[in-house]
């Protein structure tokens, strides 16, 4: 099951890095009316996204302490360029924090899947550590990256590749 969950998370990252190719920074914190999150947000979410599940398999945090409350779960993007570290910083933290997920997801045995989630609050939703892995690196990876589809058409710019 690891290399199918990682191949479908590489696809998504893979059509996130896409959308955003050509962007400036000042472009990816852009908020048309009626959508819900900037490019620079997505990125530095679904990078939060990654450490959160990484900690779960036992791998220490790495990211800056102001990270969940500027990308965690109810944080707000905000309109500012200069409160994110650019386009290239960001996806150099998504790539890094993809790497990471990868090498911990490395040798787990069956037991680790059907192990139940350490995080009790979400253990409710997300019972186990397979339902939270396919959770956050298959679904919620690629339910960004479908917004960031529909974010950069309401920017002004064409869509980019198909993602399957």
């Amino acid at each position: 099951m690891v290399p199918e969950l990682v191949m479908c998370f590489d696809r998504s990252l893979s059509y996130i890095r896409e959308l955003v190719a050509e962007l400036t920074d000042e472009e990816m914190v852009l908020q048309p009316p009626g959508v819900p999150n900037h490019g620079a947000w997505t990125i530095g979410h679904i990078t939060y996204s990654c450490e959160q599940i990484a900690r779960e398999l036992g791998v220490e945090p790495w990211l800056p302490g102001d990270w969940e409350q500027q990308f965690g779960y109810g944080s707000t993007p905000s309109l500012i360029a200069k409160r994110y570290s650019g386009k290239s910083a960001g996806l150099a933290a998504l790539e890094d924090a993809g790497r990471r997920l990868r090498a911990a997801l490395v040798g787990i045995d069956e037991s680790t899947w059907k192990r139940p989630l350490p995080d009790e609050q979400v253990r409710e939703i997300l019972p186990t550590m397979a339902d939270a892995l396919i959770q956050i690196m298959a679904a919620h990876t690629a339910f960004h990256a479908g917004q960031l589809a529909a974010w950069r058409r309401a920017i002004g710019r064409p869509p980019v590749g198909v993602f399957i």
